[in-house]
Parts: C-alpha cells; structure tokens; sequence
C-alpha cells in the first residue's frame, strides 16, 4: 500500500474510517471464494491448505493462475485490512480524548462507533481464512480453535452491545433523539455490525464435529442474527419515513446500500445454521429452503442497488466523493455493498443453483454468473483503490 495514513487526527477522525479497514477485509473473503467453491476438500467442509495445494500443482493452468491470484489477492487485502486496522485503532484511541468525541456522545452521530466492532468482527475472520489457506495441519486442532473463536466473537459482541445499550438507553429514556434528521439508512450500522458478530458465530455450526460446540454456536448466532434483524427492520422503517418526509441527506446517501451486505452476511449465517442443523442435529431442510432463500435475498438486494443508484447518480455523489476532490468517511460505505453482492453471486451460483441441480458446476452458465461476480469484485477493488488514493495521499 502506497499511501501516507494521516496521525494524531484527533477531532478530524471519524469512526467511519473503520469501513476502509471493512472493506479490506471484505475483499479477502472475496477472493477466498474462489477457492471455496472452486478448490475440491477432503477433509473439512472448506478447502484447506492441503487441498489448495495439491489443485494447484495437479490442476491445468487455468486452476493455477486462479489459486495464485486468490493467494494474491488474500495477502494483499488482509494485509491492507490489519494495516487499516491498527492504524484506525490508533487514531480512535487518540480521538476519544477530543472534543469531538464529546460531543458525538449523546447525540444520534453516535450511532458510528458501532464501526469498530463491525470492523473487529471482520478481522476475526480474515485470521480463520489466512489460517485455513496458509496454516498446514489446522484442521487437527480446530475443535480447540471453534471455542477460542466464540469467545473473541463474544467479547467484540460485547463492546458491540453496550454502545449501542448506551445509544437506545439514552433515546429510549431520555426521549432526545430526533428522528426525522435521520433522513439516511446510516443508523442501520449497528444491525451490520450484528449480523457480522453473528455470522461468525455460526461458522462452528457448519464446520465443528462436536455436538455441543455446533448447539452453542446455533444459539449465540440466532441471538446476534435476530438481534440485529430487529434493530435494522425498525431503523428501516425509520429512515425511509424520514427520507420521504425530508429527501434523503446527500453525504450519507450510500447508506442505501447498506441492507445489501446486511442481508449477505445473515444469508451466510442461514445457510450455515442449515448445514449445522442437518448433519449434526439430524434435520431436513432445518426449515430452510436455500435456493429460495437466496434468491429472495439477492433480488432484495437488486432492489436496493436501484434505489441507491437512483439517489447517488441524482446527487452527483460519485461525481464528487469518489472521482471528484471531495471526501467524506462515509464513502468507504460503498465497498461494502459491491463485496456483499460479490459474495452473494457466489454463494446464489454455488450454494443455491449448483446444489439444487439446477445448473452444471463449471458450465456455460455458471461461469456466466461467476463472471458477473468476479466483476462486481474488481470494480469493489478499483474503488477501493480510489478512494484510498483520495483519503489517504
């Protein structure tokens, strides 16, 4: 990474620049992706690092130049997401001794620092994906890992909870919150941040062998995934009213995009609670129907991609905090949204139409939908490359 990170920022920081570090991340699981569903696993539900191994050296060459560049692109982001990290961490530390985060303390702006465990939430998962693709063996001692996970899940749902019981303690009480100059879906990141906690949750569920591992990761990733269904649904409804009643705020329009990757990552705690259910606990169908599932979440999502689309290109907003000189720290919110959809089209293709029969593995039409995932992914990393040039000079 070629750019300068800014230090001692102080009051100029805002907790938004978490998403730069988000997004990072974000972009390593894109990239992981590709193996996940491209790489054959012999002994764990995800290919590891045996598995990758052995494709790449017994594979054709178009195997080859995929692994080697999801190597690539997994090294690269997830060092550029633990470089952001730290560095946010650092700035944040520095900016709760200011005025400013004074005065974003009770008041509805406070809503950002929901960014931080959101981020921390991710980070936790940029370490299992490093280690299930470089670490040899780690799949003999993962059942001692799954635990160990759960808990560093916890203790960032932790922080997670109590900013936000801080924030809804204070409306709910102190009746100060006004909610109609919340004319944006940016107070929908603490269901973000949730849903996020929550999925990782749910990663023992459709991994572990232990039956007592997989209950308990069913039942902390439901509390976080409807935790955060609650949350988002009522500020949902909340922000649409107050947008319809005073037109949406322009440097907060990306948060109308923010339901796309909330819906993907609860998509991926379903999908997971369903694998986990079925193998382990001896459902069928654990009352999910995947296909549908999915499919129902990513038109929700296409929805939301026009809508958003129709307010950006009326506000110019690219023209000015992407290819203009204006910036704003909300503007990273628009990595996550291209990630999501990403991921989504993978998991559509791969968990939905390829399990269900309804496409070939390795067809026409499923390189047709992958092709179009793999190019919401690059233009994801031409942005995010942009908007660090931008932001970080």
């Amino acid at each position: 990474m070629g750019y300068r990170l800014p230090t001692n920022m102080g009051s100029q920081y805002s907790p938004l620049y978490f998403l730069a570090a988000l997004g990072a991340g974000g972009l390593t699981v894109s990239f992981f992706m590709w193996l996940m569903f491209w790489v054959p696993s012999s002994q764990a539900p995800v290919p590891l690092f045996d598995d990758i191994v052995t494709t790449f050296l017994e594979g054709g060459a178009g195997f080859k130049f995929a692994i080697g560049l999801a190597w690539l692109g997994i090294i690269y982001f997830a060092y550029l997401h633990i470089r952001l990290l730290v560095w946010n961490l650092r700035e944040y530390s520095g900016f709760k001794a200011s005025e400013g985060y004074r005065q974003m303390r009770g008041t509805r702006t406070e809503i950002q620092l929901l960014a931080g465990p959101l981020t921390l939430a991710m980070t936790i998962n940029v370490g299992f994906i490093l280690g299930m693709v470089f670490m040899p063996g780690l799949w003999e001692v993962v059942e001692w890992l799954f635990p160990l996970a759960m808990l560093a899940f916890l203790a960032v749902g932790a922080w997670a909870l109590r900013l936000l019981g801080d924030f809804w303690g204070r409306v709910l009480t102190e009746s100060d919150c006004d909610c109609a100059a919340d004319n944006s879906l940016a107070q929908m990141l603490p269901a973000f941040a949730l849903a996020m906690i929550g999925v990782g949750l749910a990663a023992p569920a459709a991994m572990s062998d232990t039956t007592g591992t997989v209950v308990v990761s069913l039942f902390l990733s439901s509390f976080f995934m409807v935790t955060a269904i609650i949350s988002g649904a009522i500020m949902l409804v909340l922000g649409v009213r107050s947008m319809l009643e005073q037109t949406a705020n322009p440097i907060s329009a990306p948060s109308l995009w923010i339901v796309i990757p909330i819906l993907t990552i609860i998509g991926i705690t379903l999908v997971r609670q369903t694998h986990g259910v079925e193998f382990h606990l001896g459902g069928e169908g654990a009352g999910v129907e995947t296909l549908g599932m999915l499919m129902y979440f990513l038109v929700i999502q296409i929805a939301f991609l026009l809508i958003g689309w129709v307010v950006l290109r009326r506000y110019g907003y690219f023209g000015r905090f992407v290819l203009g000189k204006e910036r704003s720290a909300g503007s990273y919110t628009l990595v996550c949204p291209g990630v999501a959809l990403s991921v989504m089209l993978h998991f559509f293709t791969n968990e939905g139409l390829v399990l269900h029969g309804v496409i070939d593995k390795f067809g026409p039409v499923y390189w047709s939908l992958t092709g179009l995932a793999i190019l919401v992914q690059f233009a994801t990393i031409a942005l995010v490359f942009r908007l660090n040039k931008l932001h970080f000079k």
